[in-house]
């Protein structure tokens, strides 16, 4: 794969080599210290599970939230028939029918959506619109829920939502390269511990295969799976 020179002077500096596995505290100080792009890259984890999501009792799939959040600002909407709740809680669009009638029109300026379950009757037909964008709400990520204000309060803190996709693999920001060093820690540890905590009883043999940190514009860095996997079994 052919990299920039800018890419390679990062990694060259912060003695980042391909194929290098690092510890995860030496990996975020790594990280931190090859985002130099003039805006506040994201911190990314990307992993490779031995799962087979074809089969529905290997999917992977939930949410957490992340002690310090992901550094960036979340737009909610809150689908409901009760305003004052969701309003009081933070959220930045509240209503029922005119916002379903503004989603089947096109309108998609927003990060995550929460419905009450009276209201998924109409959000269900909007499957199609919301599913390819991870936008539909689904009572197993507490995004269907007749407690709004807790739901809000969780996305806007720093929630998020992880799916493992038809290869195997699962993506997720945990954070920003502006984050101090423990925070990125306790946000890294934190979506690890749960992605192992999720682990299907119907995965066999090696279930986290690879687990890679990156920021937006530097040199990845690999964490040891195995030491991964059993620094966060329960």
């Amino acid at each position: 794969m052919k990299t920039g020179k800018r890419y390679r002077s990062a990694a060259s500096a912060a003695g980042v080599e391909a194929g290098k596995i690092s510890s995860l505290p030496d990996a975020i100080e790594r990280l931190k210290s090859t985002a130099t792009a003039k805006f506040d890259e994201t911190i990314e984890v990307a992993m490779r599970l031995g799962v087979d999501p074809r089969h529905a009792e290997q999917l992977v799939r939930g949410s957490v939230v992340l002690p310090h959040g992901t550094g960036k600002k979340v737009r909610v909407l809150v689908l409901t028939k009760g305003e004052k709740e969701a309003r009081e809680a933070g959220a930045d669009f509240v209503g029922s029918d005119e916002w379903i009638k503004k989603l089947t029109e096109g309108w998609l300026d927003v990060d995550s959506i929460i419905a009450t379950p009276d209201m998924m009757g109409e959000v269900g037909k909007l499957g199609r619109l919301l599913g390819p964008r991870g936008l539909m709400p689904n009572p197993r990520s507490g995004t269907v829920t007749f407690d709004v204000a807790k739901a809000v309060r969780d996305v806007k803190g720093g929630k998020i939502e992880y799916r493992v996709d038809k290869a195997g693999n699962l993506h997720a920001p945990v954070g920003k390269a502006s984050f101090g060093k423990e925070q990125l820690l306790a946000n890294v540890e934190t979506f690890l511990r749960e992605v192992v905590r999720t682990k299907p009883p119907a995965a066999k043999g090696q279930y986290i295969r690879s687990v890679t940190l990156s920021s937006t514009m530097g040199p990845p860095v690999r964490l040891d799976p195995a030491t991964v996997q059993a620094s966060f079994k329960a």
